[in-house]
């Protein structure tokens, strides 16, 4: 039996300064930060985690800001674009908001839809499309309204070292549709009404090299830890070298590297980031996984201080 994701769960990058991160995502675009905690490897580093109100699959965009790090380069084995969906109607806001917050954009049409396109602070790739599909984010920031508010992610372009085989991977693998053509992409569609779109870039580039700017892996859909163990035998049969089961405390993780290079999380939607927090304090306190919680003195002492401030 053939399985299908919904769509996207969560894309995880590498930036640079956390608190210039947080400016970006939480004061800029509004974000809410649903999740202050740690990379699992390397407790030192935070993980910070945004979204909509609730931190919902398909809304989470995941951080390890390293201030120290090397810049990486946007290329093939990457996801190149990060796409964010607002509500019809809400594109003059996002033009005006960009403007007051001297960032520069450019307007572009892809599939009959208009993007604005723009960089984050660390040169992570983004735009902002107009659609109908998802439900209106009622996380309200500074001028941000419901009626305007990023409601999750549009989907993302990908940029392989091998497009045919990637196509390939998420059409028989991950179970997404081909809906069309146009130049040099290729455009497939999961079920999800919320990151659902995926465009294939079909002419390979220049390699990508890991580093601050670029997304380091995207992540897909599992609806429990039951269907989680199915993708797993399912991808396994269909010749991917899947990892072990990862117990990430939001979510249970899987991973493998498609013949694009680009590499893949298949994780699930429960037990989702409320469960250590409530929904009204998410994010508000760095949360330790119970491994690393007997040293949480000493890494509230090695983490920057951050905070989420209004820049409005």
């Amino acid at each position: 039996m053939k399985k299908h994701t919904t769509g996207i769960h969560h894309i995880t990058a590498i930036v640079g300064h956390p608190q210039e991160n947080v400016d970006f995502y939480a004061g800029v675009l509004g974000l809410r930060i649903v999740k202050k905690t740690v990379n699992f490897d390397d407790p030192e580093t935070y993980h910070l985690y945004f979204g909509n109100e609730g931190g919902e699959p398909g809304t989470i965009i995941t951080f390890f800001p390293w201030p120290a790090a090397y810049k990486g380069r946007v290329g093939d084995g990457q996801v190149g674009v990060t796409t964010y969906a607002v509500p019809v109607g809400a594109m003059n806001f996002w033009k005006k908001r960009l403007a007051k917050f001297d960032i520069s954009y450019t307007e572009n049409t892809r599939f009959g839809e208009i993007y604005l396109q723009f960089d984050d602070p660390h040169g992570l790739q983004l735009e902002i499309v107009e659609r109908e599909g998802g439900t209106k984010n009622r996380w309200t920031f500074g001028d941000i309204t419901a009626d305007v508010a990023i409601k999750g992610f549009g989907g993302a372009v990908l940029y392989s070292s091998n497009p045919e085989e990637t196509v390939k991977t998420l059409v028989e693998v991950m179970g997404l549709e081909t809906v069309g053509h146009e130049g040099e992409l290729i455009r497939l569609q999961a079920t999800a009404s919320i990151g659902n779109i995926i465009d294939v870039k079909m002419m390979p580039g220049n390699r990508g090299t890991m580093g601050v700017g670029t997304v380091h892996h995207i992540a897909w859909r599992a609806i429990d830890d039951e269907d989680h163990k199915a993708w797993q035998r399912y991808a396994m049969d269909k010749g991917q070298h899947v990892t072990d089961i990862k117990n990430r405390n939001y979510f249970n993780a899987i991973y493998f590297r498609e013949a694009g290079d680009i590499l893949f999380e298949i994780a699930t939607d429960p037990p989702g980031f409320a469960h250590d927090e409530t929904p009204e304090t998410m994010g508000s306190h760095l949360k330790l996984p119970i491994q690393y919680e007997e040293y949480r003195d000493r890494l509230e002492m090695s983490l920057v201080p951050i905070k989420v401030r209004e820049l409005d």
